[in-house]
């Protein structure tokens, strides 16, 4: 046996010696030890290691999106041994990622074109692997291809210029493809050599920020900065945001007296909003920030997806995480006053959540979240981003 193959074995190991001590959590009714946390990603990590196509994919071989999401959890384990030996099993998965590169640098199998680029991105990104450079530095250039610039190019004169879809620029932009798209542009950013920077920024094909920042704004249900028909005057969406322009995952109130069709802002969506504003540089003293913030805090909850129930909602944990942690939140202050310790509620709502085979899978279809490769690397990546930060002095 290979040294390789000893460490995977014990993955599996440590998952079933720890797993009784993990599964107490939920009746202690405490956040999680970090030695519970650490059987619970290894435990994870396991499963997906068993539940591998022959053929280097994770549960199908149409989106490389989701095996992309996989294999960041991996590169994301705190130690680092997947990435400083990386196993056959990972080797095969980016043999796969890489054998959906296209001529023009998109990374797909046909169709979600940018959604699928922009998470191989993610995943070439953070295997730290200088072999991928070329990869990596095309595909940012086909990303910033895609940004919607409908009528009049370099004018922002449409609500849907500064944003990304699914497909071609052709197409209306949405805020989840628009936030898919630059993380992995500011993440390859920070991948990229000093040769190919120049005063902080890519010297590369690069997204028009101020556009995105523009975009953005015209997602969010916040009267004082979007004067669009379908904005809310209502406290409780007051400052979240929606799908798209005109568009709400949970769809509208109509006013009994005016016939005004207002859109609900869901949970998120509206962490999505709040994390692409941070990746645009958008000051958190900024008004727009200020607002999806107290939106986010009158709404917490580990319940459900507000406005969504169910739905899409291991996604909202995972956007959640990622959301507060750039924002820096340490404590959230609800609309009770109550002050809450929110990373050690997440950590403990996940680990409850797993399933004795190590993976997680919600009960609501929609957006794949029957799937237990793409729901589990949400879960691990939550895990593995807030176990990092507790490190953190």
């Amino acid at each position: 046996m290979t040294l390789l193959y000893l460490n995977l074995q014990s993955i599996c190991i440590k998952g079933e010696a720890l797993s009784r001590e993990t599964n107490r959590v939920s009746s202690l009714k405490r956040a999680p030890t970090p030695i519970e946390v650490n059987a619970s990603i290894d435990r994870g990590l396991s499963f997906l290691l068993k539940s591998q196509n022959s053929n280097g994919w994770w549960s199908t071989s149409e989106q490389p999106a989701v095996t992309a999401l996989v294999l960041v959890a991996f590169n994301r384990e705190s130690t680092g041994r997947f990435r400083i030996r990386r196993p056959s099993e990972l080797n095969r998965a980016y043999e796969f990622v890489l054998g959906s590169v296209r001529p023009d640098g998109s990374i797909h199998r046909g169709n979600f074109i940018n959604y699928n680029t922009s998470l191989s991105l993610l995943a070439l990104v953070t295997a730290d692997d200088a072999h991928f450079l070329p990869v990596i530095r095309k595909a940012r250039s086909y990303l910033a291809s895609t940004q919607i610039d409908f009528k009049e190019v370099g004018k922002v004169d449409t609500e849907f210029d500064g944003g990304v879809g699914y497909g071609s620029k052709y197409q209306h932009s949405d805020l989840n493809n628009t936030l898919a798209a630059i993380e992995a542009m500011r993440w390859s950013e920070q991948a990229l050599p000093p040769s190919d920077v120049s005063g902080g920024h890519p010297k590369a094909p690069d997204l028009n920020w101020a556009a995105v920042k523009q975009f953005l704004q015209a997602c969010q249900n916040l009267p004082s900065h979007n004067a669009a028909p379908w904005v809310s005057e209502e406290s409780r969406d007051r400052g979240g945001f929606v799908y798209y322009p005109g568009h709400s995952m949970a769809g509208g109130v109509t006013n009994a007296l005016s016939g005004k069709i207002s859109l609900r802002s869901t949970g998120s969506i509206s962490y999505a909003g709040l994390l692409s504003y941070l990746y645009a540089e958008v000051s958190r003293d900024d008004p727009r920030v200020r607002a999806v913030l107290d939106w986010l805090q009158n709404n917490y909850t580990l319940d459900e997806n507000p406005a969504l129930g169910q739905q899409g909602y291991f996604y909202y944990l995972n956007l959640l995480t990622k959301a507060l942690l750039a924002a820096r939140i340490d404590k959230l202050r609800l609309a009770d006053g109550r002050e809450i310790e929110w990373r050690a509620e997440v950590m403990r709502r996940l680990v409850e959540l797993q399933n004795p085979d190590g993976s997680w899978v919600n009960t609501e279809q929609r957006w794949w979240e029957r799937d237990t490769a793409l729901v589990t690397s949400y879960a691990l990546q939550s895990l593995e981003m807030l176990q990092a930060n507790l490190k953190k002095p």
